[in-house]
């Protein structure tokens, strides 16, 4: 991946696609409208010229130790220095459009195989260096800022870019063993050069890695038949303070609990992955997505759910409520669309993927039961724009900003029985803090979600919120409505993150959803494995 094709304070590609084309201005002057601001504002980004950075902390006799060990891959240039800054979240763009990079690393560096990280590792845990692991640096949650803790000197991004081989492919076990820093388009091109697949495509999935879904135990748009990371991962190589850890491999085991467990999840703050192996599955034959429309949110989710109970085998089953059937007409169909307002209808895209004969077959019992529920056939179109245009929608971001509005996403899980009241309540604090943290007396933002990943025993609610920004108290507001909204969705008994991990913005959350048993577990694993605490701190475990 060549960053320098990449925004450093934006997401994805310099010459990115424009997703709105002719339909901008009239959606432009809808929101501004729509939000009570009337005409949006201009509010572009800094330039990178125009930022002073912070001074490098580590002294050349440092700088050199590293570069012994990486030979021209240690980086301390202002573009390396401003791109590893921060994440791709709301809030780190609010940093970084802002010229806030007060975290930079002192230093990047990329190493080529597993025993330079063994060495950069040993370097830094014996000189009082911290360590960021880095994959495609996507994290919404502040999973790789770099940050010090106490007696720490310097912070170093590990970036793991160069790792980017298909080691093995094992078509008799089905599984491939793959280093841990490859990209989502490079890892499933060599993989389907071989007819196989992962099948994990995550909403950042150009510019994410194999060891970022694993370390943030992440979850691709076709988790109901690929699963999400910690059900598609065999094993993993991790290079800890203490040594190489390598995980179980079994298929299976009573052998105590599983250790492997604990790496999805973990955030770089038990270790580096170096590498993993991984299930695959043969390239499907077929691939069909259709769109239904519900009358109402609810009718959407028992469907949904007796899907999932019945065993009917769908790659992807995805519900919006009315807001986001909405707006996303809306953006797909220009501002014209927006005069009637919310019309009530809930868009599902129901996704097969498989043999012919079995596609055919397990969309024939989808319908059945969906049809029972009251939802109603639109055919493929819809389903096949989304599975061509899946991955621009990230690119409304920037031109929001751009525009004065703020755009951020909360997502969770909870039981069938309590998903409804979740939705509800949730949206109501949402909705209410948006009002209330506003800029201008009757402005208003637009709450919107959705239903992302289902199970036999409930569901991800994915909450999307549109809203005008408070100029210069941009990060407050943001902290603020974070606030709110987080401590509604553990009170209506969801988790603080199905699938985005935790990072610094969900750590406040971590002691309450664990326990004060599982909680300490976790803090006493990271003392066996990083005493020092050089690992990725303040992430995942308080300090």
């Amino acid at each position: 991946m060549d960053k320098q094709k990449l925004r450093w304070n934006g997401w994805g590609l310099c010459d990115a696609p424009d997703t709105l084309g002719d339909k901008a201005e009239g959606i432009w002057e809808w929101l501004g409208a729509y939000t009570g601001l009337g005409m949006l504002p201009h509010t572009p980004a800094c330039a990178l010229e125009d930022i002073v950075m912070p001074p490098v902390r580590l002294v050349p006799e440092q700088l050199q130790a590293l570069e012994e060990i990486l030979p021209g891959r240690v980086k301390t240039d202002r573009f390396e220095r401003a791109y590893h800054a921060r994440g791709r979240s709301y809030h780190d763009m609010l940093h970084l459009r802002r010229g806030r990079l007060e975290h930079a690393p002192d230093a990047v560096v990329y190493p080529q195989i597993i025993e330079e990280i063994e060495a950069v590792v040993r370097y830094a845990d014996r000189n009082a260096v911290a360590l960021v692991p880095y994959g495609g640096g996507s994290s919404v949650v502040g999973g790789v800022t770099p940050l010090l803790r106490e007696g720490q000197e310097a912070v170093v991004t590990v970036d793991m870019a160069l790792m980017n081989r298909i080691l093995k492919i094992d078509k008799h076990t089905m599984t491939a063993r793959i280093e841990a820093g490859i990209y989502g388009p490079e890892l499933e091109r060599l993989l389907q050069s071989e007819g196989v697949t992962l099948g994990h495509y995550p909403q950042s999935f150009e510019y994410s890695t194999l060891g970022g879904w694993i370390a943030s135990r992440g979850a691709g748009h076709q988790s109901n038949k690929y699963g999400k990371a910690e059900d598609w991962l065999v094993s993993a190589r991790i290079v800890t303070p203490q040594g190489i850890w390598n995980t179980e491999e079994f298929p299976k085991s009573a052998a105590g609990p599983q250790l492997r467990d604990m790496t999805p999840g973990s955030e770089g703050v038990f270790g580096i992955i170096a590498d993993a192996r991984v299930h695959i599955h043969e390239v499907p034959e077929k691939k069909e997505y259709r769109a239904y429309l519900f009358n109402d949110f609810d009718s959407g989710v028992k469907a949904t759910r007796l899907l999932l109970q019945h065993e009917v085998q769908t790659a992807m089953v995805r519900l919006s409520d009315a807001n986001e059937t909405f707006f996303y007409s809306v953006m797909h169909g220009g501002a014209e669309v927006a005069e009637n307002g919310p019309v009530g209808f809930c868009l599902m895209l129901v996704g097969f993927e498989g043999a012919g004969d079995e596609v055919a077959h397990q969309r024939s019992r989808a319908e059945a039961i969906l049809s029972q529920c009251g939802g109603a056939d639109m055919g493929g179109s819809m389903g096949q724009l989304w599975l061509t245009t899946r991955f621009d929608t990230p690119y409304l971001r920037d031109p929001m900003l751009d525009h004065g509005l703020g755009v951020d996403t909360v997502e969770t899980a909870t039981d069938w029985n309590r998903l409804p009241e979740l939705h509800e309540n949730v949206n109501t604090v949402l909705e209410e803090a948006l009002r209330r943290h506003n800029p201008n007396p009757g402005a208003k933002g637009l709450a919107m979600a959705h239903v992302s990943h289902s199970y036999r025993n409930g569901a991800s609610l994915y909450f999307t919120f549109v809203f005008p920004r408070t100029p210069g108290a941009s990060i407050e507001q943001w902290l603020a409505i974070k606030q709110e909204v987080s401590d509604a969705i553990v009170a209506n008994g969801g988790t603080i993150s199905h699938h985005h991990g935790t990072g610094t913005d969900h750590l406040p959350w971590m002691a309450r959803e664990k326990g004060p048993i599982g909680y300490g577990m976790l803090k006493a694993l990271k003392t066996t494995l990083d005493p020092q605490g050089t690992m990725n701190p303040g992430k995942l475990i308080e300090s």
